[in-house]
């Protein structure tokens, strides 16, 4: 009695577990370029699903532009057929729209799970003369305009990152937008830019090509042990990028839940963790049942920030 006993409970377990799994390949579509932080994760995630769900495939797509915005414009032509899923990024998709030259509302958008976020840092080429967040201040306000920083996206994480450094610290700098991280990679490298506002994920992943001077978490990177929080330097400054995944808005609730349940059962693996951790990304869990209460919230929050932007009135 105790064997089937035990014996229905693992068959339960299995059969709870796996009722995630997609029935066929997932298409998973990208709105930034390959070597970015949203592409890194998709990797990652790839590569745990493939363990949880080795029946199938998941199968990278990519549709880069506009600062995503190619992308999230066209989410809802793809097929309904519960294994068609796309990357989103807060506050891209709030604060785009209100500029009014992407082909999208925030509201056309349907966020099934974020599942990471990535704090502000702002870098700068490893060969750079600026060795410090007080060098930087220094050389930006004896050069007004003259400092160029490389940033993801126009009306972006890194683009309110922009204008936010430069209206607390009382200095003026020069956004150069690109596609996705991945495409401003070689130019920081390269010192074509001086310099990038980015993510602790960017910092931590070209280790010994970029140096960070400032992030903007509550408390130091352990991974970036030496580099201050801008909370240090004065600014209370604790901000960074959303990512997650979003679905067709002609997806059923049904479909929803279960692409929701099978992102929490990824960010749950030890070995997503690990290489979460390793890659600089913390991991969040805002599944379909708290998605309501949480973007209600971050509308609030962005639009403040368009209002700051001077894209909202």
């Amino acid at each position: 009695m105790n064997r089937l006993l035990a014996f229905l409970c693992l068959t339960a377990a299995s059969a709870a577990f796996a009722q995630p799994c997609p029935e066929k390949n997932l298409l998973y579509w990208q709105a930034f370029p390959p070597g970015g932080e949203s592409d890194i994760s998709a990797r990652h995630q790839q590569v745990v699903l493939k363990k949880k769900c080795p029946a199938i495939e998941t199968i990278i797509q990519y549709k880069p532009g506009a600062g995503g915005g190619l992308m999230w414009g066209q989410a809802n032509m793809l097929p309904a057929d519960g294994v068609n899923v796309y990357g989103i990024n807060l506050p891209h998709i709030v604060l785009q729209p209100f500029e009014g030259q992407v082909q999208y509302k925030t509201d056309d958008l349907v966020p099934v799970y974020w599942y990471h976020y990535t704090p502000d840092a702002l870098v700068v080429p490893e060969t750079s003369q600026i060795k410090s967040f007080g060098d930087f201040l220094k050389v930006a306000k004896a050069n007004p305009g003259k400092l160029n920083l490389a940033g993801s996206g126009l009306n972006s994480a890194n683009h309110a990152a922009h204008e936010r450094l430069d209206a607390v610290f009382g200095v003026k700098t020069t956004y150069v937008p690109f596609k996705g991280t991945g495409d401003l990679a070689t130019a920081v490298f390269a010192g074509h830019v001086d310099g990038a506002m980015s993510y602790t994920a960017f910092a931590i992943n070209n280790k010994g090509r970029v140096r960070a001077l400032a992030v903007a978490m509550d408390k130091r990177h352990p991974l970036l042990p030496d580099v201050p929080t801008f909370r240090e330097l004065g600014v209370d400054w604790i901000d960074g990028a959303y990512r997650g995944i979003g679905m067709p808005k002609s997806s059923t609730p049904e479909q929803r839940k279960r692409m929701s349940e099978l992102w929490a059962a990824i960010n749950s693996d030890p070995e997503m963790k690990e290489l979460a951790a390793k890659s600089g990304f913390e991991l969040v869990n805002i599944g379909v049942d708290g998605m309501d209460a949480f973007m209600k919230e971050r509308v609030r929050v962005y639009t403040d920030v368009a209002k700051k932007m001077g894209l909202a009135k």
